[in-house]
């Protein structure tokens, strides 16, 4: 291996992966919504993370809307 490159003469081309990346964020589930996804990790051996992911983009690509109600506050 030499110890020194010329990079300088490398063609750079844009990372064609880039729009593939995932973003981390900050989410607050409740904790038995966690303790599901966390045990059915376990069974099936994928970590959690992608369980919870898998099943979000399914939601997406099936466009289900939630069924939420808010209490309004007296």
């Amino acid at each position: 291996m030499r110890k020194e490159y010329d990079l300088k003469k490398m063609k750079l081309k844009p990372n064609p992966y880039i729009n593939k990346l995932k973003k981390s964020v900050t989410i607050r589930l409740d904790n038995d919504v966690i303790e599901y996804f966390k045990d059915l990790s376990q069974k099936l051996d994928i970590p959690y993370q992608t369980l919870v992911n898998d099943f979000l983009r399914k939601c997406k690509e099936n466009k289900l809307l939630p069924n939420t109600t808010w209490k309004k506050a007296i």
